[in-house]
């Protein structure tokens, strides 16, 4: 499968890490606003030994439609901004390319956009988009529902200097349906990333957790959706519609 690249940070480059090393896909370019590093190969830059390197070009020698039209690819992966889908959105859904985007935070109006590109194509959108994380999110959905009467805590953990709550923690918490006063913060020391989700029952306790080890995740989970998208047909997505019928097959 051929691969397209918006957002080449380092987030980014760990994406664009793990699709080079996959077997099954091709990472055809990245396309950046600014001209930095264009002309140059991918697997050069991530010094990664590999078939089909693809490059580096820019929006700003570049126009968007003839673009796609001469570098076709059957996935778009967006790791910009919340202003990317303006840029590639119509474009790519008229060509039937497929999004996946990893944007961490979309307004309203951005969201609705994303959604009615789902008419022309396939769209998936994760603020998180690490296997693991998700996975946490939809155990603990299912706990919930059983037990709605428990008593929910979350915690996260991350390095010293980070600012804010945790976006994935707040996602976990609109999950749950939980006030954001049930999220905990530590900082400490270089933590990567840590989330934890306590259900207390009155003589028991159930921790569900997930830390972050490596930016690679972020490469993994695209690779993951990625796989399951390539068959199915236009809509908007998220990781439940991918996980759901993995449950319904195993009962």
């Amino acid at each position: 499968m051929k691969v397209g690249l918006f957002g080449f940070g380092k987030t980014g480059k760990a994406v664009a890490s793990a699709i080079l090393k996959h077997k099954n896909f091709d990472l055809e370019w990245v396309l950046r606003r600014s001209p930095k590093q264009e002309g140059r190969l991918i697997s050069d830059i991530l010094e990664i030994d590999c078939n089909n390197p693809g490059g580096v070009f820019s929006l700003q020698n570049n126009k968007i439609e003839p673009f796609l039209d001469t570098h076709p690819v059957d996935f778009i992966i967006d790791f910009s901004s919340e202003n990317g889908i303006s840029t590639y959105g119509k474009a790519a859904a008229e060509r039937h390319i497929k999004i996946i985007s990893a944007v961490s935070h979309y307004d309203e109006q951005q969201e609705f956009f994303l959604r009615q590109l789902g008419e022309y194509t396939t769209v998936f959108w994760s603020p998180n988009i690490t296997l693991g994380v998700n996975y946490l999110i939809f155990a603990a959905k299912v706990l919930k529902s059983i037990a709605p009467f428990v008593d929910i805590e979350i915690v996260e953990e991350h390095f010293k200097h980070k600012d804010g709550v945790s976006g994935t923690a707040i996602k976990i918490a609109d999950a749950l349906g939980l006030k954001k006063s049930k999220i905990n913060s530590i900082r400490a020391g270089g933590i990567v990333g840590k989330h934890q989700v306590i259900f207390g029952f009155r003589y028991q306790t159930i921790r569900l957790i997930h830390e972050s080890i490596s930016r690679e995740a972020f490469g993994n989970g695209v690779i993951f959706v990625a796989e399951n998208l390539i068959n199915t047909g236009n809509g908007f997505y998220q990781y439940e519609d991918i996980f759901k019928p993995y449950l319904t097959e195993k009962i």
